[in-house]
This record gives C-alpha cells, sequence and structure tokens, in this order.
C-alpha cells in the first residue's frame, strides 16, 4: 500500500501527518502555526524522508488557498514531485446531499469522510478551530451539511474589536466557577459555554431529524480543550482530517484503477 504525506493547510496552522500504509497506520504527525512557513517545508521535508517509499504521495488540502498556493509550489520544489491536491486533483470520499450550487470546505467534507470510514454508521462531526462546524451524516455515507459558527478565538477577537471596552485576550478554558468575576473571566465563560450550548442544541437538532441519536465525533485545534469531556461528544480525533485526506487519495486510486480496466 502506498505511503502518503498528508497535509492540512487551516486557517490558522498546518497539519502534517505521515502514512506508512495507507490510510490504515498515521505514523506521525504535527502542527505548525501558518506564521511559520519556513519551517512548515523543512518538516514536510523531514516527514517525506522518513517515509521510505519512492512511489509515495504528497496529498494537501486547503481552506486557504492564498497561503496555499506558493507553499505548494515550495513544497513540490523541495521534494522534487508533484503535489496533489484534494478538490483540484482528487475528490474527497463522500457522496453528498446539498444543493447543487454548493461550494462547501474540504475541511467539512474530508472529517465526515473520516468520520464515516472510522464508524460506518450515521455521525454528527464538529470541527472546533477558527470556525465551529457540525456536520451531519447519514447512515449510507452521505453528507448533509450542517452549520458554520464562529471558533473561540473569533468570538473574542469580534468582542475586542467591535466594543470600546472589552479587552483583547486569547483564548483559554476559563476557570471552575458559575460566574465569570472580572472581564476576561466573562468573555471567556460566553465563549466556552456558547460553543458547547451551540454544539449540543445541534446535536439534538440532528437526533430529532434522524430519529435517534447519531455517534458524535469531534476534531480541530480547540476540540480537546471545548468537549473532551462532554457526554454529548462520543470521541475526540484530533488526526481527523489528515486521515480524510489519506482515505481520500486511496480511493482516488481504486477509481483510476477500475477506470483503466
Amino acid at each position: 500500500m502506498t505511503a502518503i504525506l498528508a497535509i492540512s493547510i487551516g486557517n490558522t496552522r498546518t497539519h502534517i501527518g505521515r502514512f506508512l500504509d495507507g490510510a490504515e497506520e498515521l505514523d506521525a504527525s504535527e502542527q505548525i502555526l501558518n506564521t511559520e512557513s519556513e519551517l512548515i517545508v523543512e518538516r514536510i521535508a523531514h516527514h517525506w524522508e522518513n517515509l521510505d517509499d519512492d512511489e509515495g504521495v504528497v496529498a494537501i488540502a486547503s481552506v486557504n488557498d492564498a497561503f496555499a498556493k506558493p507553499l505548494e509550489a515550495r513544497i513540490s520544489g523541495r521534494l522534487g514531485v508533484d503535489v496533489s491536491r484534494i478538490g483540484r486533483d482528487i475528490a474527497p470520499a463522500i457522496s453528498t446531499k446539498l444543493d447543487p450550487k454548493a461550494k462547501t470546505g474540504v475541511d467539512r467534507l474530508l472529517c465526515a469522510t473520516a468520520a464515516f470510514h472510522r464508524l460506518k454508521q450515521a455521525c454528527i462531526v464538529i470541527d472546533a478551530g477558527t470556525a465551529v462546524t457540525i456536520d451531519f451524516v447519514d447512515g449510507v455515507g452521505t453528507f448533509h451539511g450542517g452549520v458554520i459558527a464562529p471558533g473561540a478565538q473569533m468570538q473574542l477577537n469580534a468582542l475586542h474589536e467591535h466594543t470600546d471596552a472589552l479587552p483583547e485576550i486569547s483564548f483559554a478554558i476559563p476557570d471552575n466557577e458559575p460566574h465569570g468575576r472580572n472581564t476576561e473571566q466573562a468573555m471567556l465563560q460566553g465563549v466556552f459555554f456558547g460553543i458547547r450550548g451551540l454544539v449540543q442544541r445541534m446535536i439534538e437538532r440532528y437526533a430529532d431529524s434522524f430519529g435517534s441519536f447519531p455517534m458524535v465525533v469531534a476534531t480541530g485545534g480547540d476540540a480537546q480543550a471545548i468537549l473532551e469531556n462532554e457526554d454529548f461528544v462520543d470521541r475526540v480525533v484530533p488526526d481527523l482530517i489528515l486521515l480524510g485526506i489519506a482515505i481520500s487519495v486511496i480511493a482516488g486510486f481504486v477509481d483510476e484503477s477500475a477506470a483503466e480496466e
């Protein structure tokens, strides 16, 4: 099975994963802030050198095209290989039931791909990062869409930028108090429990529509901090999007083989 170097470029971070046996074995992964572009290229080169597979594949998925285009060129030049792009060269390995003109983020589709691949049943997929997305996949693996809301840091930034008195703060888990006893804690409490409340309400809404409560999988940079200890979340999987990239690469190989036959 082909080794895969999966690269997910988000709005804030780039997530790198090395698969040694198709989509079955994630050997190593790491996240790097997009401000460290030189380090990203160096770490990608390091992981590529450790694949030890002349037929390995480098695949990128991105929701940040302005950053991804020059980075893709630098990666290709450094490694001396063509880089495949999810959505351009390889389709996410999931069917959809959306408006015909809908342009759904590749990150949402890949996380849904991975969640259904792992669970083989209806599921709700939460990605808590720069934005918070909460999506539904039915029991046959069809992506139905969901909701998009501002992520924790985006909410805090908006409170600071659109008011005169609220401070600029970074997201952190709030104190274990029922009330925010200062402005910073009040802001953190509002964002932290606001996202939890949104997630819980959407799970209930999807369950009402589906007829039962599906499995709930969470991922993204803030998932562990906000959702890991919640009863309504079954699993937190930090590398879900990387698995979705690897699954889609393998599915693309299968489709090509079938077409050749």
